[in-house]
């Protein structure tokens, strides 16, 4: 098989689907295809949910089974050692979101280090996760992107903060586990990837650690890189990026248009497209100073990476160059990748259900935005039902 055909083979992309979890895959995203239905199951989950209604049981053996891997890491487990089986990683994502407090902050950094701890002795997970707003509240990370002055109790506040992710990056070091820190909305990014950078400076000396993520929806992230990159070489030490498209784009549009300032996002979707690439190539032509974890449902930007891999002889198991998909989306990608040999995870996000259902709105939302992606897995799976009748 070609490399250009090689994420049309359904056999291996669904190879861990019984029927009925086809079936129900092609149901959730046909559910999804349709844009008003997403706004009032929304709507509805949100209240029910709010009103304690007992729906729980019917999300856990919907939407949740399908994108999420259980409500505690031990649920994951089996999930894990099934994807391992077939060449896949995975990354398990404690994707509680919203928290305002230090008892919940302190929380979910126990978690991510006891996963860390964990990672490191489980081939099958060699990764951490979190979120900077997962260790400290929105609003102070907005206070210092914005350089307004904090007051005493929020410089307190921030110390904490700044200790948590030491805490954090200090484990993953001595583990060797890379820990890859999710990227936010912009008016709290530039001071999540400042602490990132100074993690980066402090563990990141042989070999890339702490990852950072860039949005290439944005148009500056090209030139951050590049920025980044001559500092990390006059300073002696390694980066690490995710490189996304982005969560959050209708977000910052209407903030943007709403404030009166310029939108940081690209201008259409072809604009984005270029960023991405242009990041993904300027990184594979600096292998030897940055390591690469391409987090991306795109499959032309897959195969670009495969192309530029194979033209500068970089092996398709390179520690140093990693792809990666969301659990419950673009098995194509991820299972014939893992198949053709190249380093691949999955990101399985994880957590009490409640909790977990901002995540899970984030993506349906996210599917129904882009029609093309939604329409592409509607067609795998058909594919795969017909290929089963055979």
């Amino acid at each position: 098989m070609s490399q250009q055909s090689l994420f049309e083979n359904t056999e291996i992309a669904f190879s861990l689907k019984s029927d009925s979890e086809l079936e129900r895959a092609y149901f959730l995203f046909k559910m999804i295809s349709k844009e008003p239905l997403v706004r009032i199951g929304t709507a509805v989950t949100k209240f029910a949910l709010h009103a304690r209604l007992p729906v729980e049981g019917l999300i856990r053996s919907t939407v949740f089974d399908h994108f999420c891997g259980g409500i505690s890491e031990d649920d994951c487990l089996p999930v894990v050692d099934k994807l391992i089986d077939k060449g896949v990683y995975s990354v398990l994502d404690y994707s509680v979101e919203g928290k305002e407090t230090d008892e919940q902050f302190d929380t979910t950094m126990d978690k991510v280090n006891e996963l860390t701890t964990f990672a490191e002795h489980k081939k099958a997970m060699p990764f951490s996760v979190f979120k900077p707003t997962g260790f400290g509240r929105f609003a102070i990370w907005q206070k210092i992107t914005e350089s307004n002055g904090l007051t005493a109790s929020e410089k307190e506040e921030w110390s904490t903060v700044v200790a948590r992710y030491e805490k954090t990056c200090t484990l993953a070091h001595e583990k060797s586990v890379v820990l890859l820190i999710d990227g936010e909305e912009t008016w709290m990014q530039d001071a999540a990837d400042d602490l990132c950078t100074d993690m980066m400076r402090k563990y990141n000396k042989e070999k890339a650690i702490v990852f950072n993520t860039l949005q290439c929806y944005r148009w500056d992230r090209l030139e951050y890189l590049k920025e980044a990159h001559n500092e990390a070489k006059a300073m002696g030490y390694k980066l690490g990026f995710k490189i996304v498209r982005g969560a959050y784009m209708e977000k910052e549009n209407d903030r943007a248009q709403e404030l009166g300032y310029p939108t940081p996002i690209c201008k259409d979707k072809q604009a984005t497209d270029d960023q991405f690439n242009s990041v993904l190539r300027y990184i594979l032509d600096n292998l030897d100073d940055i390591s690469l974890f391409l987090g991306s449902h795109n499959e032309q930007s897959c195969y670009l990476a495969m192309e530029i891999m194979k033209q500068k002889g970089i092996a398709v198991n390179d520690p140093r160059v990693w792809f990666g998909q969301l659990y419950g989306m673009s098995d194509h990608i991820t299972y014939n990748l893992g198949a053709a040999g190249y380093n691949v995870a999955k990101y399985i996000p994880f957590g009490p259900v409640k909790d977990v259902m901002p995540y899970l709105i984030r993506r349906a939302e996210e599917n129904t935005s882009v029609a093309g992606q939604t329409n592409r897995e509607l067609s795998l799976l058909k594919n795969e039902k017909q290929r089963r009748r055979i």
